[in-house]
C-alpha cells in the first residue's frame, strides 16, 4: 500500500516538473520574485525592436518590473513612461537628513503612480534597498539645500505643499490638491523640518483613528500620491 501512495507520489511530482518544463519551453512566463529566464529558441527567435536589451534576452530579466516591460532595456522604459501614462504635474520631495530608509519605498510608489521626478532634500545618499531599482525608471533629482530646492520647483510652477500632522495641518481628506504640485516628505523620526514647513504653501496630514502617533511615511506619501492621482491623474486607460 505504501508503494502505491509512493509511485502516485513520485508520478505527480514527475508530471508537474514535466508540465513546468513544457511552460519554460513553449512561451515566457513570469514567476513572481524570480523573472524569466532567457528567451526561447536562442538569438535567432529573439523579439525585434529597438527597446529590447540584448543581454536581458540572452540571460533573462529577474528586474521588478510588469511583465509588458520585459527584456526592455531600462531606458526604454523610463522613454516610454515619459511619453504615456505619466501625472505631467505631480512630483514628490523628501528630506533626508539622516539617511532614512524609507526614501526607497517613496520612490517605489512614485514610479508606481506614474510620478516623473523625485526630489532629495539633504544628503545626496540615501537607501537605494526599497526602491527595488525603480529609481532607474524616474528622475532623482538632489538638493543640498531647502532654499535651492523651492527656488527649483518654484521657477517651474509648482506649488509646494507639505504632509505632516503637525500642529496647524489641516486634514488631507477633503482638500482639493493642486494640479501643479510638490508633495514634501519629512524624516521618518522627525517629520518636516521647522525650516521647511514653514516655507510650504500649506501642510496637510491624514486624519488618523488609532493609538499610534503617526504612521510611517513611506505609507504617507503612498496616500498622499494616491490622493492626488484621484483628483487629477488617474485614468486607467492610460496605465
Amino acid at each position: 500500500m505504501h508503494g502505491k501512495r509512493l509511485a502516485l507520489t513520485v508520478s505527480r511530482v514527475v508530471c508537474m516538473f514535466e508540465d513546468v518544463a513544457k511552460i519554460h519551453e513553449n512561451e515566457v512566463r513570469s514567476v513572481p520574485g524570480s523573472g524569466v529566464g532567457p528567451w526561447p529558441g536562442g538569438e535567432e527567435n529573439w523579439p525585434q525592436g529597438d527597446q529590447y536589451d540584448p543581454v536581458l534576452l540572452r540571460e533573462g530579466d529577474t528586474r521588478n518590473v510588469e511583465d509588458r516591460f520585459r527584456y526592455w532595456s531600462n531606458e526604454a522604459i523610463k522613454s516610454f513612461l515619459d511619453s504615456v501614462g505619466r501625472p505631467d504635474w505631480l512630483e514628490v520631495a523628501v528630506q533626508n537628513l539622516g539617511h532614512d530608509f524609507n526614501i526607497g519605498s517613496i520612490v517605489r510608489t512614485a514610479n508606481c503612480l506614474g510620478v516623473r521626478r523625485v526630489h532629495i532634500v539633504g544628503r545626496r545618499r540615501w537607501n537605494r534597498r526599497g526602491a527595488m531599482v525603480t529609481d532607474r525608471y524616474l528622475e532623482v533629482v538632489h538638493h543640498p539645500e531647502i532654499d535651492g530646492f523651492l527656488d527649483h520647483v518654484r521657477s517651474r510652477g509648482l506649488r509646494v505643499i507639505g504632509i505632516d500632522n503637525i500642529e496647524g495641518s489641516r486634514p488631507l481628506e477633503g482638500q482639493v490638491l493642486p494640479d501643479k504640485c510638490v508633495l514634501v516628505m519629512g524624516e521618518e523620526s522627525t517629520g518636516l523640518s521647522e525650516d521647511m514647513a514653514r516655507d510650504c504653501e500649506s501642510v496637510l496630514h491624514i486624519t488618523q483613528y488609532g493609538s499610534s502617533r503617526s504612521m510611517n511615511v513611506g505609507h504617507a506619501a503612498a496616500i498622499a500620491m494616491w490622493a492626488w492621482v484621484i483628483q487629477h491623474g488617474g485614468d486607467p486607460e492610460r496605465a
